[in-house]
């Protein structure tokens, strides 16, 4: 049973949510990042963070951007709506649903977080959320959704969150291309 997140991964998921959404994403939406609508592979710098093979299966209009960190963001053309950092060789360590759920009560501490969905399978955890900043006069900002997950294909470990400025669709969608990342059988 997935009880704890390992410290290392734990950082790694921790650095993912506060910058998937940080307190501007509560504010105002992201400033736009172009999208080539190209495929992302073929003119990406290889790096040893970067998998062959992999599928993300994405929503209609959607496609891949690759970044210098080596993570991926998907959405529609000048849109990011989901971040997806590799971890190779850390399969093993994915999170339970009740270590993801209290990582990112540490992370958010200043927000209001209310649970909208905590799923998880053999292979998956997610958690769709919504974060509203907590106010200096002690009220409670807007809240906006939100999505972190993980998932594990063979060895690897797929850290996925959500970006500022997303709708509710665009979160569910998001968590669904994560839990749906896979593999692609090599060619005949």
């Amino acid at each position: 049973m997935r009880l704890s997140v390992r410290p290392r991964l734990g950082a790694a998921l921790l650095a993912l949510a506060v910058g998937g959404t940080g307190c501007e994403g509560c504010r105002a939406r992201r400033a736009e990042v172009p999208v080539d609508a190209a495929d992302a592979s073929a003119g990406a710098p290889r790096s040893a963070s970067r998998r062959v093979g992999v599928k993300v299966p994405l929503p209609t209009g959607w496609s891949a951007q690759p970044e210098e960190d080596g993570s991926l963001r998907f959405g529609p053309p000048h849109h990011p709506v989901l971040r997806v950092d590799l971890r190779t060789g850390e399969g093993d360590a994915l999170p339970s649903g009740d270590a993801l759920g209290a990582l990112l009560a540490r992370a958010f501490e200043g927000f209001a977080r209310s649970d909208e969905q905590l799923e998880e399978g053999e292979d998956f955890v997610l958690v769709r959320v919504k974060l509203a900043p907590r106010l200096a006069d002690g009220g409670v900002g807007e809240a906006h959704p939100a999505f972190f997950g993980a998932r594990r294909v063979e060895r690897d470990l797929f850290l996925c969150a959500s970006l500022p400025g997303v709708s509710e669709d665009e979160v569910r969608e998001a968590a669904s291309a994560c839990q749906a990342i896979h593999l692609q059988p090599p060619p005949r």
